[in-house]
């Protein structure tokens, strides 16, 4: 099917993102939608919601999951946000579980749930999982909607590589320019992704899993989260739809166009 009878047909692409109040979810939606603006909100019968009204239900602790956030430089993406479970609670859980299997059954493609974002900051104080992340990942049935889990603020694990890169001999330059490969390979021998690996422990692992560092800079590239959504996608359909729709991976829009 042709990428514009596509968007046509199902019209945005629809993203759940989970992850703590500090975990920088927003600020991975504006590079992913390539602004610098916060996103409108509209409810669930798609009217606009007023910032003030938004910003005073926030005030009294209401937070509703059904609220579509979309970015007017890229309106071809539908984000939902979902608070974390930092303190395990079983209300915020239920409302994710809820809107999750809700969102599987409906009929409509263009209504449905197509991928999900759980973010989860690698910052000293929050590198282990909560109890609320482990419940997710253990209990949470997200049938066939592809979840790829982001560790986001991966750069903090710099500091933690360079201080052992010095104590192995390296120099202060040498340290430096070896800590962003020094961190993530230590990561990836790391308790985090053996836990979220192991299907003993998971009942339905993510597909994949990105590190995202410096996503506050000017210069920060999303590229590779968008890649591995993409490949995280069974069906064609919606591949074909999120690559057409993002707008900060151009090289993937050819080789998906070559390969069709």
């Amino acid at each position: 099917m042709d990428p514009s009878e596509i968007k046509k047909k199902i019209g945005r692409f629809r993203i759940l993102v989970i992850g703590r109040a500090n975990a920088g979810k927003t600020t991975i939606l504006q590079r992913v939608c390539n602004t610098r603006e916060n996103p409108e909100i509209y409810n669930s019968a798609r009217k606009k919601i007023d910032p003030a009204v938004l910003e005073a239900s926030r005030k009294r602790g209401e937070h509703n999951i059904e609220n579509e956030m979309v970015f007017r430089n890229n309106p071809g993406f539908i984000f939902h946000d979902s608070c974390g479970f930092e303190a395990g609670g079983e209300s915020e859980f239920d409302m994710v579980k809820t809107f999750i299997t809700n969102r599987s059954r409906e009929t409509r493609l263009k209504d449905q749930l197509h991928a999900i974002w759980y973010c989860i900051p690698m910052e000293e104080d929050s590198r282990s999982f909560t109890k609320g992340e482990t419940k997710f990942f253990k209990e949470c049935d997200t049938g066939s909607v592809a979840v790829i889990v982001l560790f986001t603020k991966f750069d903090a694990l710099y500091d933690v590589a360079y201080t052992q890169l010095k104590s192995m001999g390296k120099s202060m330059e040498e340290a430096r320019k070896l800590a962003p490969k020094h961190a993530e390979e230590s990561f990836a021998k790391g308790s985090q992704l053996k836990f979220l690996y192991c299907p003993e422990d998971i009942g339905r692992p993510p597909k994949h899993h990105i590190c995202l560092p410096n996503m506050h800079e000017d210069n920060a590239d999303c590229k590779p989260l968008i890649e591995r959504t993409a490949r995280s996608l069974d069906d064609e359909v919606l591949q074909q739809l999120f690559v057409s729709i993002q707008q900060t991976n151009l090289e993937l829009c050819m080789k998906y166009a070559v390969e069709r």
